[in-house]
C-alpha cells in the first residue's frame, strides 16, 4: 500500500475546483487548454505531448481517466498504475497546471463544465476520430481543436510489451 493518497497536491482537484480555476482564469482572459487521456506509465511520447500542449494557452488542465474509466477503455490489464499514482507523476510536470480525475468513459459533461478555450489532443488523433458528443461539446462551448505533434514510437501498449519481454529474460 502506498501513501500517495495522503499527499495533498494542489494540482491535483476536484472538477467543481477546476471550474472555479477555470473562471478565474476566464476573468484574467488568460487561455484555459485542455487536454485527456489515462497517461498510464509517462513515457516520453507523453511528456513531449503535454510540453507542446501547455505552450498552446496559460494554463494545461489534464482531465484523467480514473482507474475504471481507463480499464472500460484499454481493457481489464490496464492501468498499470492507480489513478493517484498517475495523477502525482503528472502533477510533477511545469507543463500541467493542473489534473481532475474523472469517472466517464467519455467527458462531455466536463467539457460542457469547464469550457476550455482549446482542447488538444496527439497529432494520432483526428477531428472525426473523436468522439462524436465530445466533438459536438467542444463545439456547443467554442473551444479550439487543435491537433499536436507527437514522438513517433512511443506507446504505453509498446512500454508494456518491451517491459513483458524483459521479465522474460530474468
Amino acid at each position: 500500500m502506498n501513501n500517495l493518497g495522503s499527499i495533498k497536491d494542489p494540482k491535483l482537484t476536484t472538477l467543481e475546483e477546476a471550474i472555479q480555476k477555470r473562471l478565474s482564469l476566464k476573468k484574467a482572459n488568460q487561455t484555459f487548454v485542455l487536454t485527456n487521456g489515462c497517461f498510464d506509465l509517462l513515457h516520453p511520447g507523453h511528456i513531449f505531448f503535454l510540453q507542446e500542449a501547455a505552450k498552446q494557452g496559460h494554463v494545461l488542465w489534464v482531465l484523467l481517466n480514473s482507474d475504471a474509466s481507463a480499464k472500460a477503455l484499454k481493457g481489464e490489464s490496464r492501468p498499470v498504475l492507480k489513478e493517484q499514482e498517475r495523477a502525482f507523476a503528472l502533477t510533477a510536470l511545469q507543463a500541467v497546471g493542473g489534473i481532475t480525475i474523472f469517472n466517464s468513459k467519455r467527458l462531455t459533461s466536463e467539457i460542457l463544465s469547464l469550457k476550455p478555450d482549446v482542447y488538444v489532443k496527439a497529432g494520432d488523433y483526428t477531428l472525426e476520430a473523436l468522439d462524436a458528443n465530445e466533438r459536438t461539446a467542444l463545439e456547443k462551448v467554442g473551444a479550439e481543436i487543435r491537433f499536436l505533434p507527437f514522438l513517433e514510437g512511443f506507446s504505453t501498449t509498446k512500454l508494456i510489451s518491451k517491459i513483458s519481454k524483459a521479465a522474460n529474460t530474468f
